[in-house]
């Protein structure tokens, strides 16, 4: 079941969700509006390999913002720490920046019970797109979990910046294991 938006911010106000900082201003009938961080990530190589660490150039975006191209994955993060040990959240991008080109969350929506953190985003765009600090981005939604509750415990816990895939470590712990 998906907490409406009244129901969101009286979770924030009990403890059981986190989101920091917190806006009132920000709920959405269903969802929070999450906003950009400062800082972008930016694949070095042109290549990703997925067995092959990869290098990553972090940079500050500009007040005046920065251009995105569609050539280019970038990974953001969120302004906001966002997580609950009660809820499920869901992050998504905004519609009316979808309809400017703008794909959020490719691959990674759902997020895991029991994180609080500052959330990578995955932004790619289909034309150059201009994006500033701070700017609302995206939509977080909270979900009630049905059965045994196990909080997660893997490698993109506690994060704060745009954190590039951890799958080589992944990779490397497997073939080890099968050995």
């Amino acid at each position: 079941m998906i907490l409406t938006g009244s129901e969101i911010h009286e979770q924030v106000k009990s403890g059981n969700i986190t989101i920091n900082p917190f806006d009132p201003k920000l709920i959405n009938p269903n969802s929070y509006n999450y906003r950009l961080g400062p800082k972008l990530s930016i694949p070095k190589s042109e290549i990703s390999d997925p067995c092959i660490p990869g290098q990553w150039e972090t940079i500050q975006i500009p007040d005046n913002g920065m251009l995105l191209n569609p050539a280019h994955l970038y990974l953001g993060h969120t302004h906001e720490q966002i997580g609950s040990p009660v809820f499920v959240a869901s992050l998504i991008g905004r519609s009316s920046l979808g309809r400017l080109g703008l794909f959020m969350q490719l691959s990674s929506d759902l997020g895991q019970l029991g994180v609080i953190h500052n959330w990578t985003l995955e932004l790619k765009v289909v034309q150059p797109l201009r994006v500033y600090p701070l700017m609302k981005i995206g939509q977080v939604s909270f979900w009630r979990p049905e059965g045994k509750v196990e909080a997660y415990n893997g490698r993109y816990q506690d994060t704060c910046l745009p954190t590039p895939s951890r799958f080589v470590l992944d990779y490397y712990s497997e073939q080890q294991g099968e050995g």
